[in-house]
């Protein structure tokens, strides 16, 4: 049985905060609950990009976030800003930092390297599997411990986008993201009502104006 089977979307309702934007770009501060973009369902149609659409009629958007997951979210207003982001995100050559909480303490600082694929028939959960999986690699860094929660403040760097994959990778190395539903064993445990994982940073070299863009969000946990 899917985790989804009972799931009623309920995304919450305040207005997109813009946290940059010029002539070519707008990065918002997606909240937890709300798709990136729309369901397959009439009812999963609300999401950030048509959100975004309703003040920007030509927006695209740049890279996704789960919807359980908040922070920072790109999009290009028009095809050529799309087009110059794209190579950007294939080139590696975006920052991005996000901030979790994770169950238990981890190592001050280390990586995690190890291959993802979807989990077919579990979908949409994704599995580390070393012959099929995509190579899949993520830094962490130990903010601070909470020894009466056991809970890791953590700052995890994506090097590869694989779908779920910080969630995974946390997993994977026995420490879960707090409030996950679908990889941590116990996600109500978590007092936040939610996964505690925000998109916090994104640095990059403008694909079209050649400037260096640095934008930080607040992390809401």
């Amino acid at each position: 049985m899917s985790s989804f089977d009972n799931f009623v979307y309920a995304p919450p309702q305040d207005p997109i905060s813009i946290l940059y934007e010029d002539e070519d770009l707008v990065v918002i501060d997606k909240p937890a609950g709300l798709l990136s973009v729309p369901g397959r369902l009439a009812e999963h149609h609300d999401s950030a990009y048509f959100r975004v659409l309703d003040i920007y009629p030509n927006a695209k958007i740049t890279h996704r976030l789960d919807m359980a997951t908040s922070g920072i979210l790109m999009f290009a207003k028009h095809r050529d800003a799309e087009v110059g982001v794209s190579k950007m995100f294939q080139a590696r050559t975006v920052k991005k930092h996000y901030v979790a909480l994770v169950q238990g303490q981890i190592a001050p600082q280390g990586s995690v390297d190890v291959p993802l694929i979807t989990d077919w028939e579990n979908r949409p959960r994704q599995i580390v599997h070393f012959e099929l999986g995509k190579p899949s690699q993520t830094l962490f860094e130990l903010v601070d411990y909470d020894q009466n929660l056991d809970v890791s403040r953590v700052l995890l760097t994506p090097i590869t986008g694989r779908s779920h994959q910080l969630r995974v990778h946390m997993q994977y190395i026995g420490h879960p993201i707090t409030g996950d539903k679908l990889y941590h064993p116990e996600p109500a445990r978590s007092q936040l009502g939610r996964m505690a994982l925000h998109a916090s940073y994104l640095a990059f070299q403008h694909p079209l104006q050649g400037n260096e863009v640095e934008i930080k969000g607040v992390v809401p946990f």
